[in-house]
């Protein structure tokens, strides 16, 4: 069994293979676990069909329910900022949790996410052209007004959360020799590394134009980059979060860049393939597992589709 391989991480990391464990059993009596498509030898978490529309709801639900536990939320409720889904998933925990939330995001989000957000019965606050000056906005509101902030990708608890994706999918699926994950911020990506803990490659995929990975591992150190384009409402981080470029510098990573018209093509392919309707960013893995520049033959393959706030406009 995947969950009783030994650990090869360091314990003292703020991601641990445990602390995913222990996240897990906090999270999943609120959480979906969500199912794995095997198509041609490709094993595909369907993360798209988790509560909030992604992947977010892990990590948000273990951080807002932890905070709880140790009375670290006060009458400020939380606060975030998101390019719209990791919004989503900390108002979608706070309608669960009994919490009043304020989220921040771009002008740029989709109008789909904005909408959802609401659904959820936040107050959106739409400041700034991209992700950096939304968070920005929102320090600016909890050292004015209070609240607990919970950062998208900086946040341990949340990356925690998010790694239990990447579990359930070895543990249903098995072994995988490679992993495809569209990366933002990172907090996927580095989530599902520290439980992988070395088993498996992981491609973690942008875009051309939101490439802060690529960027940072081609000099080294951790880069700002301009972002634009047809994912950047959700991957539009302008630089790899601090904690992980920690993680993912020591994981068996390989970066890979896709242009918008590739993603777009890969987000019709879900649809002609499986009838599913996939957000830009989830297009994104499918995008850079189809452009070749990953050798995968004879390899177990697997893909997170970590998102589906979107519109039908196939």
């Amino acid at each position: 069994m995947p969950g009783d391989l030994t650990e090869t991480s360091d314990p003292n990391l703020p991601v641990t293979p445990q602390k995913i464990r222990d996240a897990a059993a906090i999270i999943q009596p609120r959480l979906r676990r969500t199912p794995i498509l095997e198509d041609e030898g490709i094993v595909y978490k369907l993360e798209l069909l988790q509560h909030s529309g992604t992947f977010k709801a892990r990590g948000a639900t273990h951080a807002l329910t932890r905070a709880l536990r140790e009375h670290r939320v006060g009458d400020g409720g939380v606060v975030a900022a998101s390019g719209g889904n990791h919004g989503a998933a900390v108002a979608w925990a706070a309608r669960e949790l009994g919490v009043p939330a304020n989220i921040f995001v771009p002008t740029i989000s989709a109008p789909a996410k904005v909408a959802r957000l609401r659904s959820y019965g936040a107050t959106v606050h739409q400041i700034g052209a991209v992700y950096a000056e939304s968070l920005e906005a929102s320090t600016a509101f909890v050292a004015e007004h209070g609240g607990l902030s919970i950062h998208a990708y900086e946040d341990p608890l949340v990356v925690m959360g998010a790694g239990t994706c990447a579990m359930e999918m070895e543990e249903e699926a098995g072994p995988l020799d490679v992993v495809f994950i569209s990366c933002g911020g990172g907090g996927l990506a580095a989530g599902s590394a520290a439980w992988l803990d070395g088993r498996s490659e992981i491609v973690i995929c942008e875009t051309d134009t939101t490439n802060a990975f690529a960027a940072s591992v081609a000099s080294g150190r951790r880069e700002t980059v301009a972002v634009s384009g047809i994912a950047a409402d959700a991957l539009g981080a302008s630089s790899i979060g601090e904690l992980a470029w920690q993680i993912l510098s020591a994981a068996p990573t390989t970066p890979v860049l896709v242009s918008d018209e590739e993603t777009i093509a890969a987000r019709t392919w879900m649809w002609n393939r499986f009838r599913l309707v996939i957000e830009h960013s989830a297009a994104v893995a499918i995008a850079a597992m189809h452009s070749g520049r990953i050798d995968t033959s004879g390899r177990r393959i697997g893909v997170i589709v970590c998102g589906a706030n979107t519109a039908i406009d196939l």
